[in-house]
């Protein structure tokens, strides 16, 4: 067996065979502020700056025995020169190359990461901690460990290359294995333990818990979201938590720390009833909301729609701000679900129960134009409300988009109030309803049975379309040109011809009206019936014969 540092150091003083780098002992016979003055029974006595002795350099004293290195037995000015820093690597040296003989614990600090690993600082001495030897477990993130100091074991010692390499899992792993034995024949499910945390990731945390990591993930952290761990946590922490999963086959186990204290949500709808007003604070903000915490642990919704009154599509971050208190009302709560939803608004005056409040149906409102639509005009009301005129309540005599060519957003305008929905957030306007109906009026003065005239505007084979007033038109259906078949109104009418037709049905919802000639035709022929047994009638009672009656009416003709 190759001879130890120890034993050659011995037999260096036994021999007395001094030389240059010899490790001899000196005898500290003075001290000042900036050197130690050292006799070690040498030629001369030597002086060694403060400085080299490090750490101990306030407990040396006078008349103490130290181990010095010889520099040289004289210099250029027949000084003998002596060296405590060197002494002391070498004394590091023997004590490390002791260590990894005997197998014996060390400690070390830990100063810095490299590449694979860390550098250790043993007794002036760097060493190599490998990231394979740093625990018995693969750790994802072991830079707690940097500027501890820890126990080690020496596993290579080469002085000549300068090369260390310690271990700390040979360290724990005895440890390790008992106490992990233990622990597994004494966790349960349900059962409190104390922790370190270990590693932390985006989802959660990993917990020594003494022989064996647990995982408590993020969602069992605490009541209330959580974005990240380090928000709660830090690595090195000494926490308390509770055991919630433990797969015995594959040594699994999931933690909580939330679970030691009471669920905020219990009896939750007892606290917070629906319509009940609160404040919270803003807590997170999304596209289709925000979200308000209105206790330690709990969080409801409040939706884009729920934000504003007058606007559904807002951008929610234009409202609020993260940490922001407001004050919310409870919509709903689910609380199996562990949702509940919030509204903003419903804090604020409602602007369409305040419209309703002081507006009635049929009023007159002003407003401008806010768009236009090809189902109608948007005009924008007192309150940031709008209304709506339908296409069909624009004008009594166009029902089609034409109507709405005359208009541009930003022109004033003035309506009458249709219908008020507060519920539905609705209100319905009319522009056409501002003047009399002129159809109406004009089938006051012309109910159905009534005879009049109109100019044909349109033909086709099956309808004669008729002009009656410059807003009023009528249709005449082939069938009903002439008591006569007629099988293509082109052939029987022609454009602006003037008619005569009986009116036999008003349709108000298309505003159509439908004409018949053969009805006046057959009518014309029931009044001269109606006339002529009238005379006859008159002709029984006179002296009048039937034959001069005839004669009267033909020679009338």
């Amino acid at each position: 067996m190759t001879e130890s540092f120890a034993s050659l150091f011995e037999e260096t003083f036994a021999s007395q065979t001094i030389k240059t780098g010899s490790i001899i002992k000196g005898t500290i016979i003075d001290i000042d502020n900036e050197f130690v003055t050292v006799s070690a029974g040498l030629k001369s006595e030597a002086i060694i700056p403060l400085s080299q002795f490090g750490s101990e350099k306030d407990g040396i004293s006078i008349g103490e025995e130290i181990e010095v290195s010889l520099d040289s037995f004289e210099d250029g000015f027949g000084e003998t020169k002596l060296s405590r820093e060197k002494a002391l690597r070498a004394r590091s040296w023997i004590n490390l190359q002791e260590s990894h003989d005997e197998d014996k614990v060390i400690n070390g600090f830990i100063s810095g990461r490299v590449k694979g690993g860390f550098t250790v600082e043993i007794d002036g001495i760097r060493a190599f901690l490998p990231g394979s030897l740093v625990d018995v477990r693969p750790v994802r993130d072991p830079s707690y460990l940097e500027g501890k100091t820890v126990e080690l074991k020496v596993i290579k010692v080469d002085k000549q290359r300068n090369n260390v390499v310690v271990s700390r899992k040979a360290v724990v792993e005895n440890e390790y294995s008992e106490e992990r034995s233990q622990l597994l024949e004494s966790i349960k499910e349900g059962s409190k333990a104390k922790g370190i945390i270990k590693n932390l990731t985006d989802y959660g945390a990993f917990v020594d818990l003494g022989g064996i990591d647990g995982l408590l993930h993020i969602t069992d952290m605490a009541w209330k979201r959580v974005k990240h761990p380090s928000e709660l946590v830090n690595i090195g922490d000494e926490i308390d938590v509770v055991v919630l999963k433990y797969e015995k086959d594959k040594q699994r186990v999931s933690l909580g720390m939330k679970q030691l204290g009471k669920d905020p949500w219990h009896e939750i709808q007892d606290r917070y009833p629906i319509q009940k007003k609160l404040k919270g604070k803003i807590t997170n903000i999304a596209d289709y909301g925000c979200f308000v915490e209105i206790e330690e642990g709990v969080e409801g919704l409040v939706h884009v729609s729920e934000m504003d009154w007058t606007n559904k599509n807002v951008n929610p971050s234009k409202i609020v701000v993260v940490g922001q208190e407001v004050e919310v009302m409870v919509l709903e709560i689910d609380e199996s679900r562990r949702r509940i939803s919030l509204g903003i608004k419903q804090c604020q005056i409602n602007p369409w129960a305040e419209f309703s409040s002081r507006v009635s149906k049929g009023d007159r409102v002003k407003g401008q134009i806010k768009s236009i639509t090809d189902f109608g005009i948007f005009i924008g009301l007192d309150g940031g409300i709008d209304g709506l005129v339908h296409l069909s309540d624009i004008s009594w005599d166009n029902a089609d988009e034409e109507s709405i060519r005359n208009y541009k957003k930003g022109q004033d305008l003035e309506a009458i109030v249709l219908a008020i929905d507060t519920d539905r957030e609705r209100i319905s306007l009319g522009i056409k309803q501002l003047d009399d109906d002129p159809f109406a009026n004009w089938i006051i003065e012309n109910p159905k049975g009534s005879i009049i005239k109109a100019r044909v505007s349109e033909i086709d084979s099956k309808n004669v379309t008729v002009q009656i007033t410059d807003d009023i038109n009528g249709i005449i259906h082939t069938s009903e040109l002439s008591v006569e078949k007629v099988d293509d109104a082109r052939s029987f009418v022609k454009i602006d011809d003037e008619l005569e037709a009986k009116i036999i049905s008003i349709d108000k919802k298309t505003r159509i009206v439908s004409l018949s000639i053969k009805a006046k035709e057959e009518q014309d022929e029931k009044n001269a019936l109606d006339s002529y047994q009238s005379d006859t009638s008159a002709a029984s009672s006179g002296s009048t014969t039937l034959g001069e009656l005839l004669k009267e009416k033909m020679e009338d003709k």
